[in-house]
């Protein structure tokens, strides 16, 4: 075949449109319901057809949850914090389709774009930085009266259900889903609602980066919708509500008091104002932690006062 004839058909060819699908459990499962929704860009023109996930989508994503937290939880800090640098490495490597996507969801120029997704990679690899660091923060041996050791230790808290901020949709979606996990928790996401599809290419990447499977599983659609069953279910250890208003964040509030949740309320830097830029502390690690704290006795003492 000529060059003329290759580059004609390049030319008149129809572009192979992108089906964006759930991330649940590590595969990419249609909505059970099998229903869609538009998404547009900042300025109205249609960017694809997002999956509208039901009830049921959001129950098989706390069980997909569950069933990874025993393997997730029980790894060392070390190996988790080498699958988080790994993600930041796969998501250098797509930097471009995330720019892109990110301009389109949020009507930023490529250059704001651009400086939001290389935040969004940093941020990654600074938790990755964290998951062996945060027990010699929150933990250590504590003195008691009596011969005893005392030592309190960090440990996961369990599933926690994670709506993502609604108006940044990879930077923030990062920063609440990345402590999450360096912790050992593992989480069902409710993407941005507005603008889901930055949040529905990342499980692309987490499904190639050494993740287990069930470790992170990406919702998209209504988000009151889905996160109504995830504040109510019953084996959801926690709920971030960073991506809900005042009045949808009470209501799930009031929900999540069922089982006893672990409940991180919307704060200022969660809104439409705020900055994921800024460095964000040990907070959102500490929040889905629990401490364990052990006795131990010593042994019997000796005229020295020691018994070793």
């Amino acid at each position: 075949m000529s060059k003329e004839s290759i580059s004609g058909s390049a030319a008149g060819r129809l572009s192979v449109l992108k089906t964006y699908k759930l991330y649940v459990g590590g595969k990419f499962p249609r909505s059970e319901s099998g229903r869609v929704y538009e998404v547009t860009d900042a300025k109205g023109k249609w960017l694809a057809n997002a999956p509208l996930s039901s009830r049921k989508d959001a129950r098989d994503a706390v069980v997909a949850a569950r069933k990874a937290f025993g393997g997730w939880s029980g790894a060392t800090a070390y190996n988790r914090g080498q699958i988080l640098y790994r993600i930041a490495e796969m998501l250098e490597g797509r930097r471009d389709q995330y720019v892109a996507e990110v301009a389109d969801a949020e009507g930023l120029s490529k250059s704001k774009a651009a400086a939001q997704v290389d935040a969004a990679i940093d941020r990654w690899v600074w938790y990755a930085g964290w998951t062996d660091k945060i027990a010699q923060v929150v933990g250590g041996g504590n003195p008691v009266a009596g011969p005893f050791f005392n030592l309190s230790s960090p440990e996961p808290t369990g599933v926690v259900a994670v709506l993502a901020p609604r108006e940044s949709s990879f930077l923030g979606l990062v920063s609440v889903v990345a402590p999450v996990i360096a912790t050992g928790n593992t989480a069902v996401v409710v993407a941005s609602e507005k603008s889901p599809l930055p949040a529905l290419s990342l499980g692309e990447v987490l499904a190639t980066s050494d993740l287990p499977g069930g470790v992170v599983n990406i919702l998209s659609g209504r988000t009151a919708e889905i996160a109504a069953p995830l504040a109510s279910h019953q084996d959801v250890n926690a709920i971030d509500l960073a991506g809900a208003g005042e009045e949808l964040a009470k209501e799930l509030e009031i929900a999540a008091a069922d089982n006893l949740k672990r409940v991180l309320r919307p704060q200022p830097v969660d809104g439409a104002d705020a900055d994921w830029s800024a460095t964000p502390g040990t907070d959102r690690m500490t929040a889905f932690l629990e401490t364990k704290t052990v006795w131990h006795p010593t042994g019997a003492l000796g005229a020295s006062g020691s018994s070793y």
